[in-house]
């Protein structure tokens, strides 16, 4: 079912009224556009017919119009040859041609009203769709407008998540590394050595023995003179 039931429900239609109210304005405004098409292309068609229908009219208008001339002829004829009956036969049928002349100019004065009603009519049904295809193009802009802010939100927001999570990984970087520094200063006090550790034990214990054993001689030596 369509969205306007006639012609002027479309031509009398509040188009943001409509769409305001719309669930789905966009598909809502295309739906209003194929039916203004549609409504357009049957007001042309019967726009084609009236101008038809006027040409025929005017055919036959101009047919009568020429019969009647021509029996006024024929009247002005016979009575040029004394035949009164004839003549007055004549003027009875332009009587009738002129008669059916103006019945044609009658309905030719109707069908160029309607055609100047139609004519209205199709003007005021195009601005109604040029109305329409603005407002699907001001939603196309929105619509388009809205999709790419919202994809940069979406980027800003998985950009700001990524940088967090790499300075969070910096930082547990940063503390491995100070948790690695100290507990390289632990490595060895377990009682687990290394080969330099013990080489450099050796050689601080026979520093240590030969300064016990200078220390012993020195006092040894004080003492002795201090007996004397």
């Amino acid at each position: 079912m369509g969205i306007f039931s006639r012609f002027t429900d479309i031509v009398n239609s509040n188009i943001t009224a409509i769409l305001d109210k719309a669930e789905d304005p966009e598909k809502m405004v295309r739906l209003m556009i194929q039916e203004m098409e549609d409504t357009l292309v049957e007001v042309r068609s019967t726009a084609a017919r009236t101008i038809a229908d006027k040409k025929e009219l005017n055919r036959r208008l101009t047919g009568f119009e020429k019969e009647a001339a021509n029996w006024t002829a024929k009247a002005e004829l016979a009575v040029e040859r004394g035949r009164d009956d004839l003549a007055k036969a004549a003027l009875a049928e332009r009587a009738r041609a002129e008669r059916s002349a103006e019945a044609a100019r009658a309905q030719y004065g109707v069908l160029e009203e309607g055609l100047a009603k139609i004519n209205d009519d199709i003007a005021r049904l195009e601005q109604k769709l040029a109305d329409a295809k603005a407002k699907q193009r001001t939603l196309v802009a929105r619509q388009h407008t809205a999709s790419k802010q919202l994809d940069m939100r979406k980027k800003i927001h998985s950009t700001r998540i990524d940088d967090a999570l790499l300075r969070f990984e910096q930082y547990e970087r940063k503390l491995d590394d100070v948790e690695g520094r100290v507990e390289a200063y632990d490595l060895g006090r377990d009682g687990h050595r290394s080969l330099a550790d013990e080489f450099a034990n050796l050689e601080t214990e026979d520093s240590v023995e030969r300064d016990l054993s200078e220390l012993k001689r020195r006092l040894a030596g004080e003492g002795k003179r201090a007996n004397d």
